[in-house]
């Protein structure tokens, strides 16, 4: 086999170019040469990221693979690579079984699945310190950016609640077989310090979504849709909306709708 086929029902865009697949590996920390940290690479395919991860002593590569022809490929080029490549679905993996020590996350992600796999990351952060992705550029200038922006969004605010993010470059459609029809961009996300919210969390979430709900409104409206009236009491930030609003912003909003549900 010569070449993978690439299957749009998949969001394949194969990388082609060696450099731009070396400087995503390079951006990713590892662990001491005595004990390499697993990493998981998302989405194989030919394996243009899998090559420089295998040059890296210090760590241990692993790759999740869901195209069978991508597979097959891959057990033909990189022999030593397939006791650790997983066949099957990354958003359906128990990361928790399979990396209880945890694991850092890489990949040229698919476009159509990228917000996806940030949820499953988030829903794992206990257990992935980093992760590394390439992904359409508007997904990432969304996720980077701070609040006040068009762009800053539901998983901007949750993502940033527990990661540090870096946009570290853009990288051109020419680089691509086929070719997407936008630009892609690298991004870092590393964990933060915070272990936990000062907060409910699980109600973080609702907030957080319903304030983006209806984005164009302001916050009393947003969050009076999602939960009901609060007796009429109203929070300094009702009069602002969503993508105004900061981590800590949100943080103290979810403690004051908190504290009137309990009470109503």
């Amino acid at each position: 086999m010569t070449e993978v086929r690439a299957k749009k029902a998949l969001g394949q865009h194969f990388l082609v170019d060696r450099n731009i697949a070396k400087k995503i590996c390079d951006a990713l920390s590892g662990g001491a040469v005595a004990a390499p940290c697993p990493v998981l690479e998302v989405g194989c395919g030919m394996g243009i990221l899998t090559r420089f991860l295998l040059q890296r002593p210090d760590v241990a590569v692993w790759g999740a693979e869901i195209d069978s022809e991508s597979v097959t490929y891959l057990h033909a080029h990189y022999p030593e690579f397939t006791p650790r490549l997983i066949e099957g679905d990354f958003l359906k993996m128990d990361l928790r079984g399979l990396f209880p020590d945890g694991v850092k996350i890489i990949g040229n992600f698919p476009y159509n699945i990228s917000s996806q796999i940030f949820f499953k990351v988030l829903e794992h952060r206990d257990l992935v310190p980093e992760c590394v992705g390439m992904i359409q550029k508007e997904v990432a200038v969304r996720l980077a950016e701070p609040p006040g922006s068009k762009e800053y969004g539901i998983l901007s605010v949750l993502l940033q609640a527990w990661y540090d993010i870096e946009y570290l470059f853009t990288v051109n459609e020419t680089v691509f077989n086929p070719p997407p029809k936008v630009k892609s961009a690298v991004i870092r996300l590393c964990r933060n310090g915070v272990e936990r919210l000062a907060c409910d969390e699980r109600l973080f979430v609702r907030v957080v979504k319903a304030s983006f709900g209806q984005r164009r409104k302001m916050i009393r409206n947003s969050l009076r849709a999602a939960f009901g009236d609060f007796g009429g009491e109203e929070h300094p930030f009702f009069t602002r909306r969503a993508e105004q609003l900061s981590v800590d912003d949100f943080v103290e909003l979810t403690d004051w709708v908190a504290t009137r549900l309990a009470i109503r």
